[in-house]
């Protein structure tokens, strides 16, 4: 284990047990949310064209 993840999980013990729920449920949301993007990453595959990209215009001259 890294120092700095010895250094997080000391902090997060020393924090009452609700606090310590609510960290979890709120990093379980992160990680839900980041998975579904991912996810929803695949089905967007086919938009991925370089020749139709309008966001990559050059305009700086």
């Amino acid at each position: 284990m890294t120092t700095k993840l010895a250094e997080i999980k000391e902090m997060i013990f020393q924090l009452p047990p609700e606090e310590i729920n609510q960290l979890i449920r709120e990093v379980n949301e992160t990680i839900s949310t980041k998975d579904f993007m991912k996810l929803a990453e695949t089905g967007f595959q086919e938009w991925n064209d370089p020749e139709e990209d309008i966001y990559n215009n050059d305009t700086e001259n």
